[in-house]
């Protein structure tokens, strides 16, 4: 099946820091020491269906909760609405979206190819592979279509940081603030030399070729491009941002991996430590987007924060809609 196919896929990622997650109750996929709970607990949503955005296409958008602003998650590549209802094995907490929902309204939604288990994705699919620009006009199609109030606070992880960047940038008076939770960026690229980007390639697509003959609309994202149109993009306006980042090194698992037969034997043992000094970079250069963001570097967590620290990423989320709602009461006021 094609979730089998999509979790290998997405290990490689983890290399990287790019596919995010399979999302379904079925486990991570893109993490190599932590698996998910089987059965993440059922929230109770008073909105989960389909909206038309317009050309003949429909997308999957779930709600719960009560309160202003509304949180909207951005899942990695690859990841359903449900990536965050997810936790790890042995995690003593309710999910990051469920905890959030305690607090204000929350929504997450699925981008076209992200596949629920075993089921299709529930958006209708679209030409692959995907951009940030493609993911911006999407979800600003779904919000008008589902009629959620903005401004929105975004939290994002993996993948789904370009998608968040780039919306606030487009559409500044739509959004009030941002968490991203170990979120690719341009700066990985801008922190390697072109010859280690090359090697980073293969590591990008991992064995999507196998996960796409499985199921031939899968979601897989166009880097080079999303970095460029993120490049050209306005800056971020001032809001409440905080950055959180894994501190699991990454440059010790690349042997075990081509061991596995996850990554090509091409791929140098020594290249993990490359790809970590970068990521550090490109995290550290997030937390310069606006003044006065915070950077959470110590985590304890692999790429999946969410699944293994989602108290952790609740606490950051719920932080920011407190600066939301100050910022709104002293503007009011």
């Amino acid at each position: 099946m094609w979730a089998k196919a999509v979790a290998v896929t997405a290990v490689a990622g983890a290399v990287i820091a790019l596919s995010g997650c399979a999302a379904s109750p079925d486990g991570p996929a893109d993490d190599t020491t932590t698996s998910a709970s089987s059965q993440p607990p059922s929230p109770e949503l008073d909105v989960a269906g389909t909206f038309d955005i317009g050309g003949g296409r429909q997308m999957y958008l779930q709600c719960s909760g009560t309160g202003t602003p509304t949180v909207l998650f951005v899942s990695g590549q690859r990841a359903s609405a449900d990536d965050w209802l997810i936790t790890a094995d042995g995690v003593d907490s309710a999910p990051v979206f469920s905890l959030v929902a305690e607090q204000t309204r929350v929504c997450s939604y699925d981008r076209p190819g992200t596949p629920v288990g075993d089921s299709p994705s529930r958006s209708d699919p679209v030409q692959q592979p995907a951009t940030a620009a493609a993911m911006v006009d999407d979800l600003h199609a779904l919000l008008a279509a589902a009629e959620i109030a903005e401004p929105v606070v975004l939290v994002a992880h993996s993948a789904g940081g370009l998608a968040a960047r780039l919306y606030a940038s487009t559409y500044p008076d739509e959004v009030a603030g941002m968490v991203l939770v170990d979120a690719l960026s341009e700066g990985l690229q801008d922190a390697m030399t072109p010859e280690q980007w090359q090697i980073q390639i293969p590591l990008l697509r991992g064995d999507i070729d196998a996960a796409i003959a499985e199921y031939p609309p899968l979601e897989w994202v166009d880097a080079d491009t999303s970095f460029d149109q993120l490049r050209a993009a306005p800056p971020v306006s001032p809001m409440p941002l905080i950055v959180l980042t894994s501190d699991e090194p990454i440059g010790p698992t690349i042997p075990a991996l081509k061991a596995a037969g996850v990554i090509g034997d091409e791929i140098p043992d020594d290249f993990g430590y490359v790809t970590d000094a970068a990521r550090a970079k490109s995290q550290a250069r997030l937390a310069q987007l606006v003044p006065g963001a915070v950077h959470i570097t110590k985590t304890d967590s692999g790429h999946n924060v969410h699944y293994e620290q989602p108290a952790l990423v609740a606490e950051a989320v719920v932080t920011v809609v407190d600066l939301v709602r100050e910022g709104a009461d002293s503007a009011g006021g």
